[in-house]
């Protein structure tokens, strides 16, 4: 695969509307070794607007109903084991919004989800990896918006398709995952020192075609239809929240492709703006 570069836009290309992205969070080190995937990241956020507030979601938090987290004080969840102390030490200090937190809460019971409020969650390294990248001040309002895993990809397109008035409202999704996460095969490319796997980059590119070409029916339907899907994500959380983005987006989106590579062996981390074309409800 090959790695182009980010678009530049100047300030008087932007569209009225906030993209939606997903964005690879890769190993949990990556926010100590951003390397270019992260430095993309960070160009990205540098190019846009100053967004009013940020609804992140995350391959790592998964319930069962939709739920936004409202803790005024969003803890620094580190929710893995085993990597350098230095690790732990990491504190991302976001803030969420309750005025905020309601409008999103009354955006979903209108598109039909039930929803909770969770006053103690904060935020998994699959959200303050990302974040810490670009926008390191922690200074923009964040709700954490949780996945139901068990509900697939229709489910979280229709979530994104309520999100999709917050993007014209000055707010920016983050999606937080990666195009390709079996555990199994990082630990045995680490133990054996092995190289990447052929579907690793067979899947990816797939998935950058079917985003290029806008075919919404193959990427709601990528377990049946694209190469190695199975192996790439042998449960489906870190794809998921690309559905959330495209859905926000809409069918008519225009795709900018932020970071192509692959990472850790077996991770690719291949990130996507996602620039809506038309009005919500239009």
């Amino acid at each position: 695969m090959t790695s182009p570069a980010v678009a530049a836009r100047s300030p008087e290309h932007f569209p009225a509307h906030f993209p939606a992205l997903f964005v690879a969070h890769g190993a949990p080190t990556m926010v100590l070794q951003p390397g270019p995937a992260g430095a993309a990241l960070a160009r990205a956020a540098a190019e846009l607007p100053r967004p009013r507030a940020i609804i992140v979601v995350s391959a790592h938090w998964e319930t069962a109903t939709p739920t936004i987290g409202t803790a005024p004080e969003l803890e620094t969840i580190h929710d893995f084991y085993g990597f350098p102390a230095e690790l732990y030490r990491v504190r991302y200090p976001a803030r969420s919004d309750a005025a905020f937190a309601e409008e999103l809460r009354t955006l979903l019971l209108e598109n039909g989800f039930g929803v909770r409020m969770d006053k103690d969650r904060g935020l998994d390294h699959g959200a303050w990896t990302p974040l810490s990248l670009m926008y390191p001040q922690a200074d923009i309002p964040v709700l954490p918006l949780s996945l139901q895993t068990g509900l697939g990809p229709e489910h979280h397109f229709q979530l994104g398709r309520a999100l999709a008035p917050m993007l014209a409202d000055g707010v920016l999704l983050l999606a937080s995952g990666n195009l390709t996460h079996n555990l199994g095969d990082f630990r045995r490319a680490f133990a054996e020192g092995s190289e990447t796997p052929a579907y690793v980059a067979a899947f990816a590119d797939w998935i950058g075609q079917r985003i290029a070409a806008g075919d919404h029916d193959s990427l709601l339907d990528y377990r049946q239809r694209a190469p190695h899907a199975v192996r790439a994500h042998p449960s489906e959380e870190h794809l998921l929240p690309l559905h959330v983005a495209i859905g926000a987006a809409g069918l008519d989106y225009r795709s900018e492709c932020l970071y192509q590579g692959i990472d850790s062996v077996v991770l690719a981390m291949d990130s996507y703006a996602f620039w809506p074309t038309s009005t919500p409800g239009s």
